[in-house]
């Protein structure tokens, strides 16, 4: 479990790696809000905070450096959730470094089909209210069909996530291990997100307008096959340079941490923290990876 703050006494090689002074001071005070709240947890709930995840809310960054990072929530997904949840202060103070506006929003996808709360979205926030937006999210286990509601998270990010002042195209990265329903009803979009749409949305349609406005990227849990069916309709919606197939669970975060610090010219510094923490095999791998990808795919 990865802490607020500069402590690495857990990481491999500590002292290996030094945040950047920049941003101490607000390290220390995450650091310190998070000592007051005590262990983190992301279980024992029966419901999400709602106030903080209705999917009926506009929410909107004024940063120039936005980043959305969407999980499935599902039974497929297993514990992978709480892998990525439980690297939030390390993904947060490591690309806050290269851009120090960041902010970040999380959503939880769902089944609308089965589940209560089929998405839930947080606003952009920073530091350790990012923390207490996590600690709203609720995953209740989807429908036990393949398909889930990655495409009404689509339908949401087209009318209901505001940016103003972008440096470039923002990140939006997206965990998930199965394919989408292919269309969404009025009545189910209306009912969830509180819109008003004319005819079944195509939800393949839905993500290709996302990837006009963000740079999106879909990380797939290990265990999938490449070019299957999920892979085929995910290459439709979003391009199939943009699909990446994790070979470990937990280097999911790192993977979607050295994606972005790659297109913002920071893969030396993100490779060093990485090597702070994992064995040189793990960093020469997930690096390898990364490195390989199209330098065109990054930008778009």
């Amino acid at each position: 479990m990865y802490s607020w703050g500069d402590g690495m006494e857990d990481w491999k090689r500590p002292g290996a790696y030094r945040f950047d002074e920049a941003r101490k001071a607000a390290r220390k005070s995450d650091a310190d809000k998070a000592k007051a709240e005590g262990p983190r947890t992301y279980h024992n709930r029966d419901k999400p905070v709602y106030d903080l995840i209705d999917p009926r809310r506009t929410i909107s960054s004024k940063s120039k450096n936005p980043l959305v990072v969407a999980v499935d929530v599902t039974g497929s997904m297993q514990r992978w959730p709480f892998e990525i949840f439980d690297r939030l202060p390390l993904l947060y103070q490591t690309l806050s470094q290269y851009r120090q506006d960041l902010e970040v929003s999380f959503a939880a996808i769902g089944d609308v089909q089965s589940d209560e709360y089929p998405l839930q979205v947080t606003d952009f926030s920073r530091g350790f209210d990012l923390e207490q937006h996590l600690k709203a999210l609720y995953g209740e286990g989807g429908g036990g069909d393949a398909p889930e509601d990655y495409g009404m998270f689509a339908v949401y990010a087209q009318r209901k996530i505001v940016l103003s002042r972008t440096e470039d195209t923002p990140f939006m990265i997206v965990f998930g291990d199965v394919s989408m329903h292919e269309t969404h009803t009025p009545a189910q979009i209306k009912a969830l997100l509180d819109i008003d749409v004319q005819g079944d949305v195509d939800t393949v349609k839905a993500w290709q307008q996302v990837a006009k406005i963000w740079n999106v990227w879909f990380l797939r849990r290990p265990g999938g096959t490449k070019g299957d069916g999920i892979d085929r309709q995910w290459a439709e919606a979003i391009g199939e340079q943009k699909i990446v197939h994790i070979t470990e669970e937990p280097r999911a975060v790192d993977f979607a941490m050295g994606l972005i610090a790659r297109h913002w010219g920071k893969m030396d510094d993100f490779k060093q923290n990485m090597k702070a923490r994992q064995e040189d095999k793990v960093v020469d791998g997930v690096v390898h990876s990364i490195l390989s990808i199209d330098d065109s795919s990054l930008r778009r």
